[in-house]
């Protein structure tokens, strides 16, 4: 039997992700209204999926309760898909306040929006950066694992999951079947392989396109931070999931969800990759042996992360499909290759 067809709401739908979960939902035939800013989004990206299927798009801030509000009672919102966030560690950690603003309090609104007008399915993008620094005998790490983030990213995004724990408690408490699930995820990559869609942000702080950027000439070199970390070359280490692998996680669990559910499920490929065979696989796939030079440390990075998704497999039988680093960067070579210019 087909899932039913729902009104969805994606918050940040014109970003890398965002992007990717709306192209999805719209070839699954869901009608799909975006709400994005377009701070860190992109028009261009709304341009493609227009074309696809039923697309509202709205710009405009999660955050903006009032807006929201009429929003989901406009288009009969049965289901919000939460993508909209600051992600990059480094400037959290230069701009805390714009994470909590950006991060945590425009949950709190979109939930307040959310409880106004009755949606009761609710799910979450968060992140790995919510564990902190797991010891070494808790890598992989479990969805258990207690979240000490070191760095305003991480605790931003575990103060809005508490948040929505706690929102929950109290509807279900009130006789609501308010259901959510949270997933966390590690490194994404790779792009769309039909070739709609592709990462691009301004400036880029994401590992695999910078080096692509660099095998395309876009930059003169790639900087490895941090070449003394307690790892096997002294670089971090991270789980990579291909993009799409990631949206059809939000997918599958969203179709599973059923009232009173909480759900947290880790999302990744359960083994992780340093920055020096992330660079290495760059240069095999990209066939240029672009320069990479080695700086200093960025704060608030942790060694080691990466996933057990064991949780997500045994209850939704969900698993990544695309597991092999160079297959990932392949898909967002073929971007980089075909969109010089990006989405312009």
């Amino acid at each position: 039997m087909m899932p039913p067809l729902m009104n969805v709401l994606v918050t940040g739908g014109a970003g890398y992700i965002g992007s990717h979960g709306v192209l999805r939902l719209l070839a699954d035939g869901h009608a799909v209204t975006v709400v994005d800013n377009l701070s860190r989004g992109h028009r261009g990206a709304i341009n493609v999926l227009a074309s696809l299927g039923d697309l509202h798009f709205v710009e405009a801030d999660c955050g903006d309760r009032a807006m929201i509000d009429e929003l989901l009672r406009e288009r009969s919102i049965e289901l919000i898909m939460h993508f909209a966030a600051l992600a990059c560690v480094g400037e959290s950690v230069q701009q805390p306040l714009a994470y909590y603003r950006n991060n945590t309090a425009a949950t709190a609104a979109l939930l307040e929006a959310a409880d106004a007008a009755g949606v009761t399915r609710f799910v979450f993008s968060s992140t790995a950066a919510t564990y902190g620094e797991p010891v070494a005998d808790e890598i992989p790490i479990k969805e258990s694992c207690l979240g000490q983030p070191v760095n305003p990213y991480g605790r931003s995004k575990l103060a809005a999951e508490q948040m929505i724990f706690d929102f929950a408690g109290a509807r279900r408490a009130a006789g609501d079947d308010f259901a959510f699930a949270i997933l966390r995820y590690f490194n994404v990559a790779g792009s769309d392989r039909g070739g709609r869609l592709g990462e691009v942000h301004e400036p880029e702080t994401h590992l695999v396109p910078i080096c692509l950027q660099a095998a395309a000439g876009k930059r003169a070199t790639v900087t490895i931070f941090g070449t003394d970390y307690p790892t096997p070359d002294g670089t971090c280490i991270r789980d990579y999931v291909h993009v799409e692998d990631l949206i059809d996680a939000h997918v599958v669990t969203m179709q599973a969800l059923q009232a009173g559910d909480a759900r947290v499920y880790n999302v990744g490929v359960g083994r992780g990759y340093s920055v020096r065979e992330v660079v290495e696989a760059c240069r095999r796939v990209a066939g240029v042996d672009f320069t990479a030079v080695e700086g200093p440390r960025r704060p608030g990075d942790p060694p080691v992360l990466f996933a057990d998704a064991g949780r997500i497999r045994e209850e939704l039988g969900w698993s990544a499909q695309v597991t092999a680093l160079d297959a990932i960067i392949e898909s967002a070579w073929e971007w980089q290759r075909s969109h010089p210019g990006g989405y312009e």
